[in-house]
């Protein structure tokens, strides 16, 4: 600047190194300048207007509060101007020059972390404005106080070590800043560039921004989440779910709610109706969009819920929240766990009422994103209680349908006191398991789990209301009352049994700990028991599902004296091929019904030498 009066200052040491940084350094996302300087503007058009509600002494009080940006493409220059409080000489002095000096140095400590994603913290450290020097060869700052006896002002700087000062010719209030763009920032002199930026990050800043020659606002300025609910349509819910996530799919549901207390937040918050995303959706990772003021500070924040809602789409706006502020900050503040803990009550509470009031909706989200909330009854035991309910099974005697746990309950039967439950590989195959055989003969209802998921969940489910969860395979069972399909003359003499269970022994060897006879089995021929009653199945599938080393557990083959395939077994020669092959395939079977079998296709040639040798013997 050549004006005579102008002064030049240095920056202080830490604002230097800091300039230095932004000024040199390539960063994603550098278009986090914009919403920097949006945000200080906005921040300026709302003291303005707090200071009219009891000064109306301001410069021009009939100006429209509003931001308006010009772009010249040719020239490479950004100008951003806003209508707010403006500032005096020396507020340019305090805010542009000396501002921040402890915040730029924990700014500076930060970035010796290089995995620091600067362009989500430079707001945090009261530095924002500074950003633009990501983008600037240099800025101008222009700005005339709301005080109309105050003179307007221009700070000028390159990013080097100091900046000038001077008076200004500027008849209107506010703040004007103009940015001549890097080379290789040119593309932020381009309005349909500048606009992309206000919609994602500014789009709810509650003042009109003005782009270019438009007389219309760009940005929505009315948040929707901060709306009445009852002034808001099913539509306009739907339209916004659709603009956020580019999701086609109507939500399953919506949850609006604000709150005063124990913090002040908006949420409107998402259910989708399918758990994968589409190949066009917007939202690329899971998280809420976090506000501060209208002001998006996080895009995907992933503290607001606990990671078994993370399918949950949607805005959370608190004014508790300070600007950009850092995750750590927050949690240290105590804040985060406060908003988390008002959000997660609401979904859940949501989740509920939907269950009780539309069952074919619930069961579409539970077929969606039920493996979400048994993860979450494993890694969130704490949260159980309340989840717990949100459960669904199929069972032996409904396998078409969804029960919850307290479904099961009401339909137990006089004196049961537990819950019964079986884990196998799928629906179909998990209903022919041995362990059903009792439980299918005495007409006792049994949860059927068969997903991935829930050995996880089993390790922390283990009680509803008063009733313990049990694995049939494990269960104490009266077996005084035998089923009317057995009789005691069809059990094989005990003579002939023991010489079968010797020769079981025989073939099987070190792979069980013991053979013996069932007094529970009706329509299967065998059942791998445990052999120490405190074994944890449901841990042994976990170590398969995760893919870590586990050996094959050696069970107890418990054997059914009446059932005719051990029968014609002894009529076979006594270890001969034939007998020990097929010893072996009963033993495998049972391996494979219980989803412990290594390597199921090694089963195949054995099972074709058994056909084989079914087929000699019958047309020889």
């Amino acid at each position: 600047m050549t004006d005579t009066e102008s002064q030049q200052f240095s920056f202080k040491a830490e604002t230097k190194q800091l300039l230095n940084i932004l000024a040199h350094s390539l960063y994603k996302d550098r278009e986090v300048f914009l919403r920097e300087l949006l945000s200080n503007a906005s921040d300026a058009l709302n003291r303005l207007r707090f200071e009219m509600v009891t000064n109306h002494n301001v410069l021009d009080p009939s100006a429209e509060l509003k931001i308006h940006i010009t772009a010249d493409k040719d020239s490479r220059i950004l100008t951003i101007q806003d209508t707010g409080i403006g500032m005096t000489r020396d507020e340019v002095i305090e805010n542009l020059g000396t501002i921040a000096q402890s915040g730029a140095r924990k700014f500076l400590d930060a970035t010796r972390d290089q995995k620091v994603d600067f362009s989500q913290v430079i707001g945090q450290f009261g530095v924002g404005f500074y950003s633009v020097f990501m983008v600037a060869e240099w800025v101008r700052v222009t700005s005339h106080s709301f005080n109309p006896e105050a003179e307007a002002v221009s700070w000028f700087a390159t990013g080097d070590d100091s900046y000038e000062i001077g008076p200004a010719e500027m008849s209107e209030r506010g703040t004007k800043i103009e940015i001549k763009l890097k080379e290789d920032a040119a593309e932020f002199a381009e309005e349909y560039r500048v606009k992309n930026v206000i919609h994602k990050h500014s789009d709810y800043i509650g003042f009109p921004i003005y782009v270019g020659e438009s007389k219309e606002a760009v940005n929505k300025q009315t948040s929707l989440w901060r709306t009445s609910k009852q002034e808001v349509t099913e539509e306009q819910y739907k339209e916004f779910y659709r603009q956020t996530t580019l999701d086609f799919e109507e939500p399953l549901t919506h949850i609006h709610m604000s709150t005063d207390a124990p913090v002040q937040l908006y949420a409107l918050l998402f259910i989708p109706s399918k758990a994968e995303r589409g190949i066009f959706s917007l939202r690329k990772d899971d998280g809420l969009k976090l506000y501060s003021r209208n002001i998006l500070i996080d895009e995907y924040n992933k503290d607001l819920l606990p990671e078994y809602l993370r399918f949950v789409q949607g805005v959370v706006d608190s004014e508790d929240l300070p600007l950009n502020v850092s995750r750590e900050t927050v949690q240290s503040s105590g804040l985060m766990p406060k908003l988390k803990k008002v959000l997660t009550n609401q979904v859940i509470k949501e989740l509920e009422n939907l269950a009780k009031n539309n069952a074919e909706k619930y069961h579409t989200f539970w077929q969606e994103f039920g493996v979400y909330l048994k993860q979450g009854v494993a890694a969130a035991p704490a949260d159980a209680d309340s989840i717990n309910p949100l459960l669904r099974f199929k069972t032996n005697l409904n396998p078409e349908a969804w029960s919850s746990l307290e479904e099961y309950v009401s339909r137990m039967k006089e004196g049961q006191k537990e819950i019964y439950y079986i884990v196998g590989e799928d629906p179909k195959s998990v209903l022919r398991s041995p362990h059903l055989d009792y439980f299918h003969s005495q007409g006792t209802e049994v949860l059927l789990l068969t997903g991935p998921m829930d050995s996880f969940m089993l390790m922390g489910l283990h009680k509803y209301k008063d009733f313990d969860l049990k694995n049939v395979a494990q269960a104490d069972v009266d077996t005084s009352k035998k089923p009317k399909e057995e009789t005691e003359a069809e059990r094989m003499p005990e003579s002939d049994f023991g010489g079968l269970v010797d020769q079981f022994k025989k073939v099987l060897g070190e792979r069980v700990t013991d053979v013996r006879a069932s007094n529970r089995l009706v329509q299967s021929v065998a059942r791998l028991a445990d052999a120490d009653a405190n074994t944890n199945p449901e841990l042994q599938r976990v170590y398969k599902y995760l893919g870590k080393e586990y050996e094959i557990p050696k069970k107890v083959l418990e054997l059914n004296p009446s059932h005719g395939i051990l029968k014609n077994l002894l009529k076979l020669e006594l270890g001969s091929e034939l007998q020990n092959i097929i010893i072996e395939q009963i033993y495998d079977s049972a391996l494979l019904v219980e989803g412990l079998h290594p390597d199921p296709s090694s089963i195949a040639p054995r099972v074709q030498q058994i056909i084989e040798a079914a087929l000699t013997r019958k047309t020889g």
